[in-house]
């Protein structure tokens, strides 16, 4: 096996996610890193929490003053649209949202941890939705990515 450009480090505190998603993670960031192009300067890490709603309720709260679980969070630890090196940052994703999104979106669940994986990472990249053109910046090159992984557009209405 090729050796990646990251080093992925799949973390799992909650015993309920699926074994078969890490290669899913995986391959989304090695496709996100295909797309966005950031500029890879050396040897980096990157680390993926799988959690639960209730852990991810207290990383919002603490990390963000939101008093509520969300589907992914991204604590990135290099500048905005930098060199991809060294500590890249983490990303956190809760099962239970993420189950429920699926249901509700009518999806899989591994095709919708593989968009918020991709969403994650764009985020540690430097890409944000603040904006409306931020927003269609970012959804455009999620949409890119995920097409190329085989998922359909999950804006598409």
């Amino acid at each position: 096996m090729t050796a990646l450009p990251i080093d992925i480090a799949i973390i799992r505190n909650d015993e309920n996610w699926p074994e078969d998603f890490d290669p899913l993670a995986e391959r989304a960031v090695l496709e996100a890193l295909k797309h966005a192009k950031p500029k890879i300067k050396g040897a980096a890490e990157l680390s993926i929490l799988l959690t639960n709603d209730e852990e991810q309720h207290e990383l919002n709260q603490q990390w963000r003053g939101k008093d509520s679980s969300t589907n992914v969070l991204s604590f990135p630890q290099i500048e905005p649209f930098g060199p991809v090196v060294g500590i890249l940052g983490d990303i956190t994703l809760a099962r239970e949202t993420l189950e429920r999104e699926a249901t509700e979106q009518d999806t899989s669940l591994s095709d919708h941890f593989t968009h918020l994986v991709v969403h994650g990472f764009l985020h540690i990249l430097g890409y944000d939705h603040l904006t409306d053109a931020e927003a269609l910046q970012m959804e455009s090159l999620e949409t890119q990515i995920l097409a190329a992984l085989g998922i359909d557009d999950p804006y598409a209405d």
